[in-house]
Formats: C-alpha cells, sequence, structure tokens
C-alpha cells in the first residue's frame, strides 16, 4: 500500500495485520480520486472507517488542508498515527478511537462540517444509507462536499437518490463498488 499522488507519492504505508480490516487497493484509490478530482485546494476530510489511514493521507496528499481520522481498534489507531508520522502529516490529523456512530454524533454537536468524507465500513457491519441520513439531517457535509461509499457489490445497493444526495457516480472493481454522492441542487 502506497501513496499514490501527491506531496507524499510513493510514500509506502503500514497495513493492519490480520484479517479485521480490508485496506483499500491502490488501483481502487487511485479510481476514486481521479473520479473525485485528482487535487484539491484545502478543506477538511472525514475517514470514518480510517483502518491504517491510507484514503485520508491520500487526501492530505492531494492538497487537503486537515483530515479527521476514526477508528475504533486500538491497533488501527497505532498503525494510523505511525503512518501520518511515516509520510510527515500527523500535524494535520486528528485522530480518534471512536465508535463510528458516536463520532458522527460528536461532529454534529459541534457543528463540524466536511468537504469530503470516505465512508467505508467493514462490509458485514455497514450502516451506510443511515449514516448518510445522519450526515444530511446534521449538515455535516459542505455545500460543495463529497462523500464515498465503498461497499461489497455483490451484497449491497446503495440508492441513486438519498436524504438530500444524489448518486454523482458509481463503478464497480471486482468485489468493491465504489459510489460518490453529492448533494441535490
Amino acid at each position: 500500500m502506497r501513496v499514490i499522488a501527491g506531496e507524499y507519492r510513493g510514500r509506502r504505508l503500514k497495513s493492519l495485520e490480520g484479517k479485521q480490516t480490508r485496506p483499500t487497493t491502490d488501483k481502487v484509490k487511485e479510481a476514486v480520486f481521479s473520479m473525485i478530482g485528482p487535487y484539491f485546494d484545502g478543506g477538511t476530510c472525514l475517514d470514518l472507517y480510517s483502518g491504517s489511514g491510507g484514503l485520508a493521507i491520500e487526501a492530505l496528499s492531494r492538497g487537503m488542508k486537515e483530515a479527521y481520522c476514526i477508528d475504533h481498534h486500538y491497533q488501527a489507531i497505532k498503525v494510523i498515527k505511525e503512518n501520518m508520522e511515516l509520510v510527515g502529516c500527523a500535524d494535520r490529523a486528528v485522530i480518534l478511537k471512536q465508535d463510528a456512530n458516536q463520532a458522527l454524533q460528536q461532529f454534529a454537536a459541534q457543528r463540524q462540517s466536511f468537504d469530503l468524507i470516505f465512508l467505508d465500513p467493514p462490509y458485514a457491519k455497514q450502516e451506510i444509507e443511515k449514516q448518510l441520513t445522519f450526515i444530511m439531517e446534521n449538515q455535516l457535509l459542505s455545500d460543495m462536499g463529497i462523500i464515498m461509499c465503498e461497499v461489497d457489490a455483490k451484497t449491497v445497493e446503495l440508492p441513486d437518490e438519498i436524504a438530500g444526495l444524489y448518486c454523482r457516480r458509481r463503478a464497480t472493481y471486482g468485489i468493491t463498488q465504489i459510489v460518490l454522492y453529492e448533494k441535490d441542487e
């Protein structure tokens, strides 16, 4: 696993051992960023199921100003911190050991909003539709923001429209489906 483009391009990242996480492959990561825009001019991203922090680091490498990385596993938090230090962007990251839904509630209470949100939960535990609704009801997505969802292509079919969001793009890579949402104008 490596950083594909931008400031930290080519740097190798550590991944979690075991089968509890499923890191986004470099091929899928490259496809995701070509869909949402290869580079950013600032902004804040939220990686709700951060795992190793690879998606957040890629966003920072491509110009996001700040990233929030959420995971509830101690080992994941340790690897995220190591990866942020490894590439030199720890000062631009907020890393929280927390359940995803608790984190969303905390951000709603703080009236936080994000320009880019990654929802890449463990396939067996996905609650993406519920979380998309919560994000929109609590204005956690900025006006021009994008939400990237990664799901099991065989078992999950996300709707084209949900809670004021519309599907901007959908693509399948093997067992993985990427769905991009934006606010419905």
